[in-house]
C-alpha cells in the first residue's frame, strides 16, 4: 500500500473520535512504544500512521510504518516474531501510543530481544 507524502494521512478507517485526539509530526507519524505486557520490558520503538493504529486496533498484531520502505508492516510476518497486541494507550500528550504486547521470539531486527540491550550509556 502506498502512503502520500506531508501532513495530511491518508484515508484511514480509524475511529474519528481517536483520530482527533492524536498529535502527528509533520509526515503524519506518531511513534509507538512496544512493552512486553506482563514483565513492562520496553521492546522497539516504530511508527505508526492512522491506518497503522486502525490495524493494530482491529487485527491484535502490531502494524507500523516503515519510514525507510514507506509501507506498511505488520511485526512478525516476515520473521515469525509476533506481536500479539493485550492494549493500546494513548500518552498524556496524544503523541504516542504505548502498545503492551505479548512478544514471541525477537523484538529487534538485530536477532535481540529487545532493541535496547546494546548497552547502557554511562551517568554522570
Amino acid at each position: 500500500m502506498s502512503r502520500t507524502t506531508g501532513a495530511t494521512p491518508p484515508a484511514s478507517a480509524l475511529d474519528p473520535a481517536i483520530a482527533a485526539r492524536l498529535k502527528r509530526n509533520e509526515d503524519g507519524l506518531f511513534p509507538a512504544v512496544a512493552q512486553q505486557y506482563d514483565t513492562g520490558e520496553v521492546l522497539m520503538l516504530g511508527w505508526m500512521d492512522d491506518e497503522a493504529l486502525h490495524r493494530t486496533l482491529t487485527t491484535g498484531r502490531c502494524t507500523y510504518w516503515s519510514r525507510s520502505r514507506r509501507e506498511y508492516w505488520v511485526k512478525g510476518d516476515t520473521s515469525g516474531h509476533v506481536q500479539h497486541v493485550k492494549s493500546v494507550a494513548l500518552d498524556c500528550d496524544a503523541d504516542t501510543v504505548l502498545v503492551k504486547v505479548d512478544q514471541e521470539g525477537a523484538a529487534c531486527h538485530t536477532g535481540d530481544r529487545t532493541c535496547f540491550d546494546a548497552g547502557s550509556l554511562p551517568l554522570g
